[in-house]
């Protein structure tokens, strides 16, 4: 397995799908849809960002 989809990471983070396509964005992160796989190193740099803003 190579990593989760944005559904399953967002899941995960108990947030919804589309707040983490935007956060994904914001870090250039390419994800389109709710279904796009994110890589382990995707992952941790987008649960970094939102530990970062809490």
């Amino acid at each position: 397995m190579k990593g989760l989809r944005v559904l399953e990471l967002s899941e995960a983070l108990n947030i919804d799908s589309s707040d983490l396509l935007a956060v994904c964005a914001i870090i250039r992160i390419k994800a389109t849809s709710r279904l796009s796989m994110l890589s382990f190193e995707e992952c941790k740099k987008i649960t970094d960002y939102y530990e970062n803003e809490n």
